[in-house]
C-alpha cells in the first residue's frame, strides 16, 4: 500500500517534477519549434503589451465621447506618430551630435580618467587608507582587472544581441501596430472569451480577480514609465544648469536605468560622474548634488503620488534578483529584471487567488 502521509506526497511531487525536467531535456528537440515561436513573438508582444496599457485610457476616453473605437485607435496612432516625429526632428539631432562627440573623445576621456585614477592612487591619503586596512593593492588591482574583463565580455556579447535586435527593428515596426490595434479593439472580447470557458459558479469571482490584476499591472507599467520620464527630465534640467558635457545622453541614461529601483539611481550616476571627473572635482560634486536632488524628488514626491503602495519589493530582493539576472543574461537583462519580476509577482498573487477559489467554493448561503 502506498503511504499517504504529507512528507511522502511532497517528496513524490518533487521527484515527479525532476523526472519531467529530465525527460524534457532528453527530448528537447521536440520543443525547438516552441522555442523559436517564443523568441520570435516575445519582443512584439512585450512592446505591444506596454503600449496597450499606455494607450487604452486614451482610447477609452475617446470612446466615452462617442468616437468609434477603431477611429479612436487611429487618432491615437496619429498623435503618437506626430509626437515621435517631433522628437526625431528636435531631440534626435542633439542626441546624435552628443553621441558622436562622445565616441570621438572617448579615448581622451578614458586616458584622462586613468591618469586621474593613478594620481589618486599615488596620493598620500589613499596610501594611508590602504595601510589602515592592510589591503594588498596589487591583488586588488588584479581582481579589478579580472572583473573588467568579465564586464567587457558581457558587454560584447550583449552588443551582438543589440545588433541582432536592430536588424529586427523593421519587423517590429510592421507587426507591433497590428498586434496593438487588435489588443485595443478586442481586448474585452478576449477576456470575455476566456470567461466563457470557466465554470459558471465562479465566473463572477474570477472576473473580479482578472479585472483587479489587469488594473494593477496597468497602474504599475504606466507609473514606472511616467516616473522614469520625470527623472530623466529632472536630470536633464540639472545637468544643463551645471553645464556638464553630454547632458542629453546622461539624462537619457538616467531615464532608462530608473526602471531598476534603488540600484538604477547609482547606475545612472556612474557615467555622469566619470564625465564630470574629466572637468574638475567640483563638477563631480555638482553632478552628485543633481543626482541626489533628482532621486529625492522622485522618491519622496513623484513615486508616492504615481505608484503609491500598490507594489512593494524589498531592496534585498531587488539586489539578489539583479545579481542573478546579471550573471545569467547580462546588463540588458538587468534592465528588464525588476519590471518583469514585479509584473510576474502581480500575476502570481492573483493566480493564487484563483487557486483558492478552486479549492474553496464560494459561499452561496
Amino acid at each position: 500500500m502506498v503511504p499517504q502521509n504529507k512528507f511522502f506526497r511532497i517528496g513524490f511531487g518533487i521527484l515527479l517534477v525532476f523526472l519531467i525536467i529530465w525527460v524534457g531535456v532528453k527530448i528537447s528537440f521536440v520543443f525547438y519549434p516552441l522555442k523559436v515561436l517564443v523568441q520570435t513573438l516575445f519582443a512584439p508582444i512585450l512592446i505591444s503589451g506596454v503600449l496597450f496599457y499606455l494607450f487604452r485610457p486614451l482610447v477609452n476616453l475617446l470612446v466615452a465621447k462617442r468616437v468609434p473605437k477603431s477611429l479612436a485607435i487611429l487618432i491615437i496612432y496619429l498623435g503618437f506618430a506626430l509626437l515621435v516625429t517631433i522628437i526625431v526632428i528636435f531631440v534626435a539631432p542633439v542626441l546624435q551630435r552628443q553621441f558622436t562627440e562622445l565616441i570621438n573623445s572617448l579615448p581622451a576621456l578614458l586616458q584622462s580618467i586613468v591618469a586621474k585614477g593613478q594620481e589618486f592612487a599615488e596620493s598620500e591619503l589613499f596610501n594611508r587608507f590602504i595601510d589602515s586596512f592592510n589591503v594588498d593593492f596589487n591583488q586588488l588591482s588584479a581582481k579589478v582587472s579580472d572583473y573588467l574583463v568579465v564586464g567587457l565580455n558581457l558587454l560584447s556579447s550583449n552588443f551582438k544581441t543589440v545588433i541582432g535586435f536592430v536588424a529586427n527593428v523593421f519587423l517590429l515596426i510592421v507587426t507591433v501596430p497590428f498586434i496593438l490595434f487588435y489588443l485595443l479593439r478586442d481586448g474585452d472580447k478576449i477576456r470575455d472569451g476566456i470567461l466563457k470557458l470557466l465554470p459558471a459558479t465562479r465566473k463572477k469571482e474570477i472576473k473580479n480577480i482578472l479585472t483587479k490584476m489587469d488594473e494593477t499591472v496597468s497602474l504599475y507599467l504606466r507609473g514606472q514609465i511616467i516616473v522614469a520620464f520625470v527623472v530623466g527630465v529632472l536630470c536633464l534640467v540639472g545637468y544643463l544648469i551645471i553645464g556638464v558635457d553630454y547632458a542629453f545622453l546622461l539624462a537619457l541614461a538616467a531615464m532608462i536605468t530608473n526602471v531598476i529601483p534603488y540600484v538604477g539611481a547609482f547606475l545612472a550616476a556612474v557615467p555622469a560622474i566619470l564625465v564630470a571627473l574629466v572637468d574638475s572635482p567640483f563638477m563631480v560634486l555638482k553632478v552628485v548634488i543633481v543626482a541626489v536632488i533628482a532621486q529625492q524628488i522622485e522618491g519622496n514626491l513623484i513615486s508616492p503620488q504615481i505608484m503609491g503602495k500598490q507594489l512593494e519589493i524589498h531592496p534585498l530582493t531587488i539586489l539578489l534578483l539583479l545579481l542573478v539576472v546579471g550573471s545569467l543574461v547580462g546588463p540588458i537583462g538587468m534592465l528588464l529584471a525588476v519590471p518583469v519580476y514585479a509584473v510576474a509577482k502581480i500575476i502570481i498573487v492573483h493566480i493564487y487567488g484563483l487557486i483558492q477559489l478552486r479549492f474553496n467554493p464560494p459561499d452561496n448561503g
